[in-house]
């Protein structure tokens, strides 16, 4: 089996559930810090070329990360492609299991299951919190509604205050997420890297919880430590 990710979070699922089955995977594939296969370029961009030279039996993108008209070209070229869609922990669970799956596995990874059963019961604070999670700034973006980052939060008791807007990802400049009665802000590391010194100083008087991105939007082996890192995180933000 030959496989060619175009998912930083898939490519992970699989390295680590069936080693030796990737051959090909992006330039934002970071996990393993070890994988030693054949960089296709980005999610965005990736080299078709370079994929179909590879002779993959099956490429794996995602219907977010990846554009329609490069996973056209990839079918054109006589490539197997299966897309995933993740808009929530349930749903990401089932995904993950249909990759592995696809990638000749015949029992469900050990991590799998350590993960599904890290979101039965996740920490919550004790009370429910309202939050803005902007990805990127210059201009600033939030997150908005039917996402996966949004869902991870909602289950570890935080309430994405832009859940219901018309976008998924809107445009809202910090003075008006500054003025929308938050009571936390989170910043994940990507694809904006936001660090205590670039980001928390735009919002004044509010909390903000610095996180990894690999935990809040990464569905992969990550997902069994990203309850409790994402909620130390969390609590620690606003004590």
């Amino acid at each position: 089996m030959r496989v060619v990710s175009l998912v930083p979070s898939l490519t992970e699922a699989v390295a680590v559930s069936a080693p030796g089955v990737l051959v090909g995977a992006t330039d934002w594939c970071s996990h393993p810090a070890a994988l030693d296969v054949v960089r296709v370029k980005g999610t965005k961009n990736p080299d078709v070329e370079r994929i179909v030279a590879l002779a993959p039996d099956l490429v794996i993108a995602n219907e977010e990360e990846n554009r329609e008209p490069d996973l056209t070209a990839l079918r054109e070229a006589g490539l197997d492609v299966l897309v995933t869609e993740v808009r929530d922990v349930p749903g990401a669970f089932r995904e993950l299991d249909r990759v592995v799956r696809a990638c000749g596995l015949r029992t469900r990874p050990r991590w799998l299951d350590e993960a599904e059963e890290a979101w039965l019961d996740p920490p919550r604070p004790e009370r429910r919190l309202r939050a803005a999670v902007p990805i990127w700034r210059r201009p600033w973006m939030v997150v908005g509604r039917d996402t996966f980052a949004g869902d991870v939060l909602a289950r570890l008791g935080v309430d994405n205050a832009y859940a219901s807007h018309a976008e998924r990802y809107p445009r809202v400049p910090a003075d008006e997420l500054c003025a929308a009665g938050l009571d936390l802000v989170v910043l994940p590391d990507e694809p904006y890297r936001f660090t205590s010194d670039d980001g928390p100083e735009a919002f004044p008087g509010l909390p903000c919880a610095l996180v990894g991105g690999r935990h809040l939007t990464w569905y992969g082996p990550s997902l069994a430590q990203a309850p409790r890192v994402l909620g130390e995180a969390l609590r620690a933000a606003v004590r």
